[in-house]
């Protein structure tokens, strides 16, 4: 029953009305240019459902409801297989999210498994944008944090520096989160020298 509490609470509420057009069964179309127009109709329909749990998701894991936005992951998660396949590229930021809210919940093991997912996918993927992959290395460097792993951790979040500098330039905002996260760690190990300048580049 808590379950289905947290889960109405989390996704259910907002999506219910939109579910059964894309989980009921579909109209028979009797043309070609009618089945392609179908298939874009639902499509669209599992897209706005997936912004919608992802943007709901997000909105939880910023307010630091970890426990919350994981239903709603799930349910962009589950959309985003059916529409994309379950190795698509669009997964990976719902991976990211995922692991991000599962670490901030505790739960180390399962957000573990979603990093691996993320990191599968992307290496799947030669072309695979270079701002992808820094929020891959952000996550794992979050983790690593989490974990008490502070060199991993660094090793990580300079790689998202790079890839982040490589994709947006070396003054974009995208590069600072990677910046904050490290001069915490060395703010953590009392190294102010670096941490300052790091707080500086922020």
């Amino acid at each position: 029953v808590s379950h289905q509490r947290t889960d109405w609470i989390s996704i259910h509420s907002h999506i219910c009305h939109l579910l059964l057009p894309v989980l009921g069964p579909q109209p028979c179309f009797h043309s070609e240019k009618d089945r392609k127009q179908g298939k874009e109709q639902l499509l669209r329909r599992q897209e706005s459902l997936i912004a919608l749990a992802l943007s709901t998701a997000q909105g939880f894991v910023w307010e630091g409801k970890p426990l919350e936005a994981i239903p709603a992951a799930l349910q962009a998660l589950r959309f985003s297989s059916q529409a994309f396949g379950s190795v698509s590229v669009q997964l990976v930021p719902i991976y990211l999210l995922l692991a991000e809210a599962s670490t901030g919940a505790g739960r180390l093991r399962q957000a573990a498994k979603y990093l691996s997912q993320a990191q599968w996918i992307i290496l799947q993927t030669p072309d695979c944008s270079a701002a992808l992959q820094s929020k891959l290395h952000r996550g794992l460097g979050l983790f690593c944090m989490a974990e008490g792993n502070l060199d991993q951790a660094l090793f990580h979040l300079a790689n998202d520096v790079y890839l982040a500098t490589a994709e947006f330039g070396l003054n974009s905002v995208e590069v600072s989160g990677a910046y904050l996260n490290m001069a915490n760690i060395f703010f953590h190990r009392k190294k102010m020298d670096a941490a300052n300048s790091l707080y500086t580049e922020v």
